[in-house]
């Protein structure tokens, strides 16, 4: 098994370190985000995930990305005005890291090295990871947020 997210810390938006032990005993949807990709109106369906179970536990972590054809170019603050004009996102949206590559971040060295392994193929990969902060299910771009399989994965985790 690989080792827990919750030893590790992100940055917010406005750059404060954020231990990700924060969210223990919460299911999480950890995703790489873009507002310039064709995958972008993914948002509306991570916000309805997020509204629909957040109060039994449940978290959308946004993690802006510029690797993949320089899809989020923008400055942090131009990144939250996109998503809260354009897709009232309310969920987190941490700060713009890399998710592959010698400057990975620590939380996505963790979480691509989960079972398939391997690097980040696009925007809006997504990764759902248990109350005990394992990811237990990786679900790549296409697949939308309420895909049966990524709904059913979140409310299993929910439900232990």
């Amino acid at each position: 098994m690989t080792q827990s997210i919750y030893t590790v810390s992100v940055k917010t938006a406005s750059g404060a370190e954020q231990p990700l032990s924060n969210y223990q005993g919460r299911v999480l949807l950890i995703v790489n985000v873009a507002s310039k990709c064709g995958y972008t109106p993914q948002y509306t369906g991570l916000e309805a995930l997020y509204r629909k179970y957040k109060d039994q536990g449940f978290e959308v972590l946004g993690f802006p990305c510029n690797q993949f054809g320089a899809q989020e170019p923008g400055t942090m603050q131009e990144i939250l005005d996109f998503c809260s004009t354009k897709y009232d996102v309310t969920f987190p949206i941490f700060e713009k890291i890399e998710v592959n590559g010698p400057n990975r971040s620590p939380l996505y060295s963790i979480l691509t090295q989960a079972e398939p392994a391997g690097d980040i193929s696009w925007n809006f990969e997504k990764f759902v990871v248990g109350k005990n902060g394992h990811v237990v299910g990786r679900f790549k771009s296409k697949v939308a947020p309420d895909a049966p399989e990524l709904v059913a994965t979140v409310e299993r985790e929910l439900g232990r």
